[in-house]
């Protein structure tokens, strides 16, 4: 066994971005269950889709930043794979191929299940997975990355998982769905501003590069801010009970968080933010989904 091989592998898959693939299908699934439409074979298989093409997603971006030119050896992000050397270049189109691919055959049984309405979103997800550092026009690199993170992390992956489930759209998830959204964006805000002195030479423009590292501190705390107003949304006006306020106990990291991005000047250290991003938007959503499954009582 090639244990070093193994271990970049998972590295290429980027673990630590994971939550962002669980936490919309999470929040769709405890919605479901709150409204007695729960299927468990929709949520797993919508869950299944969901790590596949966040996993796809992040080895096209391997292998399309490599050929692009913007992962060098000033890098001072999680190491990439193609760049460094561990896996070929070919090796990584290969497994993004294979990752997307399976991603669109298990997607299949919920084309089947729910209508083809899900085929387009299937599709959709699939190509802007793709284009997002791919294509003559990729996303990431023309500033409008964020916006296809709030949305298809957001927007389309709880309404999607809801819908499976349901087999009907409804208000709460799209409005659960803000939340999800604006902290799954605010993980790329913190790859973007550790990232903004090497983006730039490579034509990287995000929005960072476009409008400099105070507008990414910013976007951060809006972002930051809009994931706590839901709550309040659903207690306020959608008739939820006071449990809904659960995710407020995680007001106390969120703030060290959003400081932290305010203040730090080592771009290195922006490593460990990243991650308690990621962490921070696994324990809000966890605390939400507890809040709205507690409301059943």
């Amino acid at each position: 066994m090639n244990t070093p091989l193994i271990k970049s592998w998972i590295n290429a898959a980027r673990p630590q971005t994971l939550p962002a693939a669980f936490v919309p299908v999470f929040l769709g699934t405890a919605l479901a269950i709150h409204d007695y439409v729960f299927d468990i074979i929709a949520s797993s298989v919508a869950l299944l889709c969901a790590f596949l093409i966040q996993i796809g997603t992040n080895f096209a971006n391997d292998y399309f930043d490599f050929k692009k030119g913007a992962d060098t050896s000033e890098r001072i992000g999680f190491e990439r794979a193609t760049a460094s050397g561990h896996i070929p270049e070919q090796g990584m189109l290969n497994a993004t191929i294979i990752t997307m691919g399976l991603a669109f055959i298990f997607g299949l049984y919920l084309v089947w299940h729910a209508g083809w309405v899900i085929l387009a979103i299937g599709v959709v997800s699939l190509i802007c997975g793709i284009l997002y550092t791919g294509g003559p026009y990729p996303l990431g690199y023309n500033g409008l990355g964020d916006l296809f993170v709030f949305i298809f992390f957001g927007i389309v992956a709880v309404m999607g998982t809801y819908y499976v489930n349901a087999l009907f759209w409804s208000i709460d998830p799209f409005w659960a769905s803000l939340a999800v959204g604006a902290l799954s964006t605010n993980i790329l805000v913190v790859n973007n501003l550790r990232d903004i002195e090497q983006d730039g030479p490579a034509g990287k423009n995000t929005l960072g590069v476009l409008f400099g590292e105070q507008f990414l501190k910013w976007e951060y705390l809006f972002m930051m801010l809009l994931a706590f107003v839901i709550p309040p949304h659903f207690y306020f006006k959608l008739g939820y009970g006071w449990e809904i306020f659960l995710p407020f106990l995680s007001l106390p990291l969120a703030v060290i968080l959003v400081y932290r991005i305010w203040t730090e000047d080592n771009k290195r250290k922006l490593n460990k933010v990243l991650k308690l991003t990621a962490g921070f938007m696994l324990l809000f959503t966890l605390l939400f989904g507890a809040g709205i499954l507690l409301d059943l009582s």
